[in-house]
């Protein structure tokens, strides 16, 4: 008898379950078929993270353009390929001169991680000679858009980047310029473009209140007159690195970078840990060689693999389904513990990209990538129930013409009807 009515029971929750699933699956179903979604294109699949059981599908093995959901890959990669600790620079220590070569390691002097580990390090030795010609990629990654030179989110990559490859400006009495040496190429007018396209000649209007940030353009001098200013002893350039084994001297944690990444959707970041991910393959920094090995060694049970350009989806030559990116941010969430993979990402109504939509009540319930270019958004993470279930989603919205407030109110209605239904 005590059997029949276990059995029963059972057979009663998953009735349950089934019943619960259907209602969602129409509910959604309903809405991404109403007039509103007519004119774009969607994608939505959502999947329980501890019975791999698919909640709801909708195109998920579409192609979509993905924004900055790009970066989910890129964090996988990043995760995959370093260590602790950001590799800051290689060196090799010969016949009384370091020589030295950059990783791509983007903290360096950077405005928020202010980091000054590599400095440190050079100011232990008379003759140093660095050698910038290890990376192998154009500035701008394929398919960015040209005319965004000169904001912030469009920072040139580089090998031995410094300060962000970015000159911060506010007014304190008078301008402040960080670096400083950039200070006399501020002109202080209002203009239509905060720097020149050909050249490092900045305008800042001398009344504004609020901090600019503008990229600067990176070459082999430039670099090596920011670095000349903050390192004691004199520096040379080096056509190339000496024979031998190359040490590595590494900087801060790398987690704090991906939370910065991820939270703020740092597109120089995201770029730059590509090229450092690369360092650790070989000698030569080249983006693609990292997004090559990780899909030939890590991802090759992929069923739509992506069109995977660049580490920030900047570029709109990007094509991701929502079925890829719930696959990799599985791997995510099966490698990494909760409480640091939950970190990283931004929460529903607290923190990063998602401080503004999404709420809990009163705790997160969404933890999140958002992606968004002209007439796209898109969010993909993770989705906690009510019940306690954990969703892994990815919710991708193209080519629509109406604002992205309207589509993330219907994104949050469908969110919340999962969160309190399953």
């Amino acid at each position: 008898m005590r059997v029949f009515l276990c059995n029963l029971l059972v057979l009663f929750i998953l009735s349950s379950c089934a019943s619960t699933k259907r209602k969602i699956n129409k509910k959604i179903t309903d809405t991404l078929n109403s007039k509103f979604y007519n004119n774009q294109f969607t994608g939505f699949l959502a999947v329980d993270a501890f019975t791999k059981d698919t909640l709801f599908d909708y195109n998920s093995d579409r192609y979509f353009t993905p924004a900055s959901n790009t970066k989910i890959f890129t964090l996988y990669t990043a995760m995959q390929l370093l260590p602790e600790k950001m590799p800051s620079l290689k060196y090799v220590n010969e016949n009384d001169t370091l020589y030295i070569e950059g990783t791509g390691d983007p903290t360096l002097l950077h405005p928020y991680f202010n980091d000054s580990t590599a400095i440190q390090f050079l100011n232990q030795f008379p003759n140093i000679s660095i050698h910038l010609t290890n990376f192998q990629e154009e500035k701008f990654g394929p398919g960015w858009s040209w005319d965004d030179y000169d904001w912030y989110y469009s920072a040139e990559r580089s090998a031995l980047p410094l300060y962000g490859n970015v000159l911060t400006l506010f007014n304190q009495e008078n301008l402040v310029a960080r670096p400083e040496y950039f200070k006399t190429q501020v002109v202080p007018i209002n203009y239509s473009v905060n720097r020149e396209q050909s050249e490092n000649l900045f305008y800042f209007d001398g009344s504004r209140k609020d901090t600019l940030e503008v990229p600067f353009i990176v070459d082999t001098t430039l670099t090596l007159s920011l670095l000349q200013k903050v390192v004691k002893n004199k520096l040379t350039l080096a056509k190339k690195m000496p024979e031998g084994e190359r040490k590595v001297l590494y900087s801060i944690s790398t987690d704090s970078v991906y939370k910065r990444m991820m939270q703020e959707s740092d597109n120089f970041l995201a770029e730059q840990l590509l090229l450092v991910a690369s360092s650790t393959l070989s000698d030569t920094l080249d983006s693609q060689k990292s997004r090559n090995y990780v899909l030939t060694n890590y991802l090759t049970d992929l069923q739509q693999p992506p069109r995977w350009v660049d580490g920030s989806g900047l570029s709109r030559y990007n094509l991701f389904s929502p079925k890829s990116l719930v696959h990799v941010l599985t791997k995510i969430y099966e490698d990494v513990s909760r409480a640091r993979l939950f970190a990283l990402f931004p929460a529903g109504g607290v923190s990063g990209t998602l401080e503004n939509w999404y709420p809990g009540n009163p705790e997160p319930y969404i933890y999140a990538k958002t992606g968004s270019l002209g007439n796209n958004h898109c969010v993909s993470g993770y989705l906690l129930t009510k019940s306690g279930k954990t969703l892994i989603f990815s919710f991708m919205n193209n080519h629509f013409l109406h604002p992205s407030s309207e589509e993330k109110q219907r994104m949050q209605t469908i969110f919340e009807e999962i969160r309190d239904t399953y």
